[in-house]
């Protein structure tokens, strides 16, 4: 369709239990002060959310019940009737079950019925995967109004019963690095120059593994394999140090390109937020000098598909007319590249 574009019309978010900070993740796994002030150090981390009570084990929010949530926040910002939905697309890495679909589960609970949902499984740029699918659909003129959705909780991978003396400093900088939460967007099409519309002016995702090992695997354990397989989660810190920057470089290169834009026109970057160690170092190598950054990973930690929502739900109050912003994703499991731009359009 012709003369129409894509408009971020509102944003909602929802976390799991209070946030725990790095004192109490260290009291609960017997890991001392040295390794509390590392990690508010290294990682940047100061709180995270959990979808498991450390103390008792119980599950604080799967995700179906927490994209309820966010969903509900996101509809009603927008002013938009569950019924009004027609395109719901998620993006996780960790569903709460492998059938039915999260994606369906959240679409029943939410009142949502007769219309197409997609669930894509991927890791960080997951959710900028379920933003494109759900923009050129809509631009394909099927469509008027979308509920996209991206989370992640780690309530299946949490074994409270193990010695910390035994796990592996990788798995301790993974326990960590990561919280739950998850993060919806209401997408509409509207007609062009709207003034004081959010417009989503591209989104680029691109599969860069070729020949390349996974810098990141998450195990699905069956009942054959339940007691033969040890480990659920494996991470390749150092490949990942290596090639994200470069790789996040290379995608905000392209995305400009798309748009025309110049880095001296982007008023707010939204970078990848690993850590805060590393998130600096790719802020460096973007080199958009001017930008104002937007950054989560103190207050809620790596939350996977999540986290450009909570960039959002930030970013939005601050948008002026006229004022643009860009989002950069990397994700390591198979090093896929992914970046959006957005504009608040002006006045005429």
């Amino acid at each position: 369709m012709t003369g129409l574009e894509v408009h971020l019309r509102s944003v909602g978010t929802a976390l799991p239990g209070p946030a725990i900070d790095n004192a109490a993740l260290a009291r609960r796994f017997g890991l001392g002060d040295v390794w509390e002030q590392w990690v508010e150090t290294f990682l940047g981390t100061r709180t995270r959310h959990l979808s498991v009570d450390l103390n008792t084990g119980e599950v604080d929010g799967w995700l179906a019940d927490l994209g309820t949530l966010a969903g509900q926040r996101a509809l009603a910002a927008a002013g938009v009737a569950a019924g009004d939905v027609d395109l719901l697309v998620l993006a996780t890495s960790s569903p709460d079950q492998l059938m039915p679909a999260t994606v369906n589960v959240i679409a029943d609970r939410l009142g949502i019925d007769g219309i197409p949902t997609f669930q894509l499984q991927s890791g960080c740029s997951g959710a900028l995967q379920a933003l494109d699918l759900a923009r050129q659909l809509l631009l394909g003129g099927r469509h008027r109004t979308a509920l996209v959705l991206g989370g992640d909780v780690s309530a299946k991978q949490w074994d409270l019963t193990i010695d910390p003396r035994s796990v592996s400093q990788g798995d301790l900088v993974s326990a960590a690095m990561f919280g739950d939460g998850i993060g919806a967007a209401v997408l509409g099409v509207g007609a062009e120059a709207t003034p004081g519309a959010v417009v989503l002016r591209e989104v680029r995702v691109r599969l860069g593994g070729l020949g390349r090992p996974s810098g990141h695997v998450v195990e699905w354990f069956g009942i054959a394999d339940r007691d033969r397989l040890h480990g659920g989660v494996a991470e390749d810190y150092k490949a990942i140090e290596e090639l994200v920057p470069g790789l996040a470089e290379q995608v905000l290169g392209e995305l400009l390109d798309d748009v025309g834009w110049k880095r001296s026109e982007i008023d707010y970057l939204l970078p990848p937020q690993l850590s805060g160690r590393m998130t600096a170092k790719i802020v460096e190598q973007l080199a958009v000098e001017g930008a104002e950054e937007v950054t989560v990973v103190p207050d809620t930690a790596n939350t996977g598909n999540a986290l450009p929502f909570f960039q959002l739900e930030r970013l939005l109050p601050r948008l002026a007319a006229g004022e643009r912003a860009v989002a950069v994703a990397i994700e390591s499991s198979k090093w896929i590249r992914s970046a959006f731009a957005l504009e608040k359009a002006a006045a005429p």
